[in-house]
């Protein structure tokens, strides 16, 4: 069973159990999640796999449209359950690269024209699926690189995140050539380092405007954007909120 439908998920906290797996993915806007006792969010840089029987807590921030895959491993293939076994083994919020995320608005469109047709949800819905799964597991289990360092990684962003941060610059601290460093970090983490880059800058964002009654402008130099319009600009293609309405937790 492969069910895909849009939703928008309701502000206040919800909790439940089910026994189908779940893929919880972002149109537009954000959600916050809690599998298992594992944290985390789903906006359109990063997913949520829900295993069956899995406790969870979840609440849509604002304004939202998830896509969500609802996936039962009764009836499917020794391969698909073999697929479904390993993406659903744990949860995960697994970070989702540019192209992912094409893939995502086109199969959103669909729906959203085309949503009755049960044939193309199913369609769509294993397309993302398997898109996820290689991302995952399939070219690294394919070219089988080398592991980074990505403490080593993080703590040089974190101490560096207010300025510029080329790919050399990454490259020299995994003591790697830039064009094997690139191709290696996308096989490892499943986004470009500047998608990373981004990511993390975008995080440490949502973070301050949360904790913290820094202004915007201060925000956005701490976190290396070049200026206030560009992380408002950012934060509302990527997370599909403003700062300010981040801030007023809406």
């Amino acid at each position: 069973m492969l069910n895909a439908r849009l939703v928008r998920l309701d502000d206040r906290a919800q909790e439940h159990t089910h026994d189908h797996h779940q893929l919880v993915m972002s149109l537009a806007g954000r959600a916050e999640f809690e599998v298992n006792g594992r944290g985390g969010e789903v906006c359109r840089m990063r997913a949520c796999l829900v295993p069956g029987d899995a406790e969870h807590q979840f609440a849509g921030v604002g304004d939202n449209r998830m896509l969500i895959l609802d996936l039962d491993e009764q009836g499917n293939s020794s391969e698909d359950q073999q697929l479904l076994g390993r993406l659903f083994d744990s949860p995960r919020y697994p970070a989702l690269d540019a192209d992912f995320q094409q893939l995502l608005s086109y199969a959103g469109a669909e729906l959203a024209r085309y949503g009755s047709d049960p044939q193309l949800g199913r369609a769509l819905g294993g397309v993302l699926l398997r898109a996820l799964h290689l991302r995952l597991f399939g070219s690294v289990a394919r070219r089988a690189p080398a592991s980074l360092d990505l403490e080593r990684l993080d703590a040089y962003i974190a101490e560096h995140l207010a300025r510029r941060i080329s790919v050399a610059e990454l490259a020299n601290v995994a003591c790697q050539s830039p064009s094997h460093f690139h191709a290696q970090f996308k096989d490892s983490v499943g986004l470009t380092p500047h998608q990373y880059l981004l990511k993390t800058r975008l995080d440490h964002a949502s973070r301050l405007l949360r904790e913290s009654q820094l202004p915007l402008v201060r925000i956005a130099e701490e976190c290396g954007f070049s200026s206030q319009s560009a992380l408002t600009t950012s934060m509302r293609r990527y997370l599909g909120l403003t700062p300010k309405r981040l801030r007023n937790g809406e």
